[in-house]
């Protein structure tokens, strides 16, 4: 219902990374439009920027960046700060390139404000700097970010051209993104972009029952282990009051090994090149888990039924369940 000189306005005043976000979420058919009513410098920006990968650091970025070049006294820069800054995403952060637009460093604004103004550029550098290419996973740059404590994240091509920025706020919307997608999977949930909110119920059935009905699958299973022994239930019917306990104990075991998991790959903690030092650890961890739960319930089915016979099988059990939940969850 908006005019199209409403939105032409509201598309002009939206930064380069946001206007990127909006088209992303468009039709084709309505993007196509509104991407016609951009300026030639807005609508080659915006194009670019979709020309890069999903999910890539390329559509994260913006171009809106404060750069000079080292051979210009510190008053020069300044001046060129207070020129064209106003229109940067951020200028904590100011980025050295040279004539080719090849980035040399980038420095801290604090940096170029106490130096004298005389002083050239290159004086102040460094040449330690943190860059990403823009092909990279948005998850790479929110790791970068993490580690080196950025506010801002110069990102290049493959021969080192400076092509913009990601800032600290950009990253944020990634992350929780992918905290929401870890507690997802840790849920047994196929994970899905949108919010809960405005997901419709076929999206939530879809994204559900799938795992409900391996897990349905593997009931069936359980089921077919507890009738093999029918027999010996039936000959020790207060082993069947157990049965409830221990499964509960090996799906509480595994929900949490498979939490810690989870999140140490997320974070980058643990890569799957370790996999073999995970499951020393978790083989010395299941062991100790197992041996103290598989005594409490010994002790405790002891107290209870009073046969030393019984609470040796329900506390074997349970070291085992714990074991092998640990291992397999992993």
């Amino acid at each position: 219902r908006m005019s199209r000189e409403n939105v032409k306005y509201l598309l002009a005043d939206l930064s380069p990374d946001e206007r990127t976000e909006l088209f992303e979420e468009l039709p084709g058919e309505i993007g196509q439009k509104l991407i016609n009513l951009l300026s030639p410098e807005d609508r080659r920006e915006t194009l670019t920027l979709l020309g890069y990968p999903e999910n890539s650091v390329g559509r994260l970025m913006t171009p809106d960046y404060v750069a000079v070049k080292p051979h210009w006294s510190i008053g020069r820069a300044l001046e060129h700060i207070r020129r064209f800054g106003r229109d940067a995403e951020t200028i904590n952060m100011v980025y050295i390139i040279d004539d080719t637009w090849h980035l040399l460093d980038d420095i801290p604004l604090r940096k170029i404000i106490l130096s004298e103004p005389e002083q050239k550029v290159e004086s102040v550098l460094d040449r330690r700097f943190v860059s990403i290419s823009a092909y990279e996973d948005q998850e790479e740059a929110v790791k970068l970010i993490q580690r080196y404590d950025l506010v801002a994240l110069p990102v290049v091509d493959s021969h080192q051209v400076l092509l913009g920025i990601v800032t600290v706020d950009d990253v944020l919307d990634v992350l929780e993104d992918e905290v929401t997608e870890d507690f997802q999977k840790g849920g047994g949930i196929v994970p899905f972009e949108i919010r809960y909110t405005t997901a419709s119920p076929g999206t939530l059935y879809l994204k559900r029952v799938i795992w409900l009905s391996l897990l349905a699958v593997t009931g069936f299973l359980t089921g077919n282990v507890i009738a093999s022994f029918e027999h010996t239930l039936a000959a020790v019917i207060s082993l069947t009051f157990f049965i409830p306990l221990l499964i509960d104990t090996g799906g509480n075991t595994g929900t949490q090994s498979a939490t810690l998991i989870i999140r140490s790959l997320a974070t980058g903690d643990l890569t799957l090149k370790k996999w073999l030092f995970i499951i020393k650890k978790e083989l010395v961890v299941g062991l100790l888990l197992g041996a103290t739960l598989g005594g409490i319930l010994c002790l405790w089915s002891f107290l209870w039924m009073g046969t030393f016979q019984l609470s040796l099988v329900v506390g074997l059990s349970a070291l085992f369940i714990v074991l092998w939940a640990t291992l397999v969850y992993d």
